[in-house]
């Protein structure tokens, strides 16, 4: 189980931390992070993390971009997908537009290579989560979801996709059973015991694998 402790008072700010303090303490923690990840996904050529939490606010889209972040710089192919298709925000990380995205490739109006961003981190690319659609579990729990993750897995070393809180709605618990492995993120003082507790329980009736969690502080 992955364990972190970190300041994320900087982060209120959509700070990518990792890419611009590379030598901080934060980053080193990200990435001791990725290295514990890499044992324990080690038999995996490809790596699908989800990255998730019990309740909204907890930090878990601030550690989806720094996470993402550190493995680029471990010269990585990393693509990072919003996939919280309620309550996007990774786009403001990058200052990206968020006109066109996931949603638009689900729904088959553009494909991957039309609305995937290539950053100014080397070896990151992401894919916003586009218009915030009527039915996001339709198009998270459908065949167009499965094969997208398909087709990115061959050509990314690693991809993380940033959620939904997982006790809030049921978007998180089809995606959880699509990826390698799920991260879950708590915020120390505002993640209740029980929550966490609950969440992982969630997890494991959807059999998705949990990996490790996060502690914010």
């Amino acid at each position: 189980m992955i364990i972190s402790k970190r300041n994320v008072s900087a982060t209120k700010k959509r700070t990518i931390v990792a890419h611009t303090h590379p030598d901080s303490i934060i980053s080193e923690q990200f990435r001791m992070i990725q290295t514990n990840i890499k044992f324990m996904l080690v038999d995996q050529k490809s790596r699908t993390l989800l990255i998730t939490s019990p309740r909204d606010g907890e930090g878990k889209s601030t550690t989806a971009v720094n996470l993402a972040v550190s493995m680029a710089q471990q010269k990585k192919k990393v693509l990072l997908i919003d996939a919280n298709l309620r309550k996007p925000s990774l786009h403001t990380f990058f200052k990206l537009s968020n006109s066109n995205g996931l949603t638009d490739v689900l729904t088959g109006r553009l494909s991957f290579n039309e609305v995937v961003h290539h950053t100014e981190i080397w070896r990151l690319d992401v894919l916003s989560s586009g218009l915030v659609p009527f039915n996001p579990v339709e198009l998270l729990g459908s065949q167009m979801m499965q094969e997208l993750l398909k087709k990115v897995t061959q050509f990314y070393d690693t991809v993380i996709i940033d959620s939904n809180s997982i006790l809030e709605v049921t978007d998180t618990k089809l995606l959880s059973t699509q990826c390698d492995g799920v991260i879950l993120v708590v915020k120390n003082g505002k993640t209740k015991l029980e929550k966490a507790a609950e969440a992982k329980k969630v997890l494991e009736f959807a059999k998705a694998k949990l990996v490790g969690v996060i502690l914010n502080q």
